[in-house]
């Protein structure tokens, strides 16, 4: 594996050139920009874990916020789960406040059909393929508490922070996922 690396600059907004950008990346950029919603964007090398995020979350002044994606047994149901990256999962916290059965992680491939992300690129943003509503957006409460966000732009070599009061009032509405909220 490569060694991680971090471009020192904080850029604001989308890069000037987006060539060898991928096309899920370059839509989320469309669909803030389309919203005018400000953000601060961060690009490094990819980021193999909630750990090597902490140069990116201290560039941004924002900490990432871990993305899980959940599925039942019989995968029928899916779920994006956002909470603080430095908070530990546990299942039955969360299974109990949704009234669901036993959730585990959904897999590469609901994740693509679903989401059009890989493993480690998973995002709110995300969303923005999900035109069904397939998928039930569920947000720590924790999340929502720090003045700035911060996701990846539905590819993990790029970080971006943008306020929260812009995620809970123009984004979130926009990509018409009601979430639940819970407290783990």
């Amino acid at each position: 594996m490569n060694e991680f690396t971090l471009d020192p600059t904080l850029y604001d907004g989308r890069p000037s050139d987006c060539s060898g950008r991928s096309a899920a990346e370059t839509a989320c950029y469309d669909f803030l920009d389309g919203l005018g919603v400000p953000y601060r964007r961060a690009d490094h090398s990819e980021t193999p874990s909630i750990e090597a995020c902490a140069a990116v979350e201290a560039l941004l002044g924002a900490e990432i916020c871990k993305n899980l994606f959940l599925c039942n047994r019989q995968k029928t149901q899916f779920y994006l789960l956002l909470m603080p990256g430095n908070k530990p999962f546990h299942t039955k916290d969360l299974t109990g406040q949704l009234g669901c059965s036993r959730l585990s992680f959904a897999g590469e491939e609901p994740m693509r059909e679903l989401l059009g992300v890989t493993p480690g690129s998973v995002s709110v943003l995300g969303l923005l393929n999900d035109t069904e509503n397939r998928v039930r957006l569920v947000i720590d409460r924790d999340v929502l508490q720090p003045e700035f966000f911060a996701c990846h732009p539905c590819r993990n070599t790029s970080s971006l922070r943008i306020a929260t009061a812009d995620l809970t009032g123009r984004i979130l509405p926009a990509l018409r996922h009601e979430p639940d909220y819970v407290s783990l």
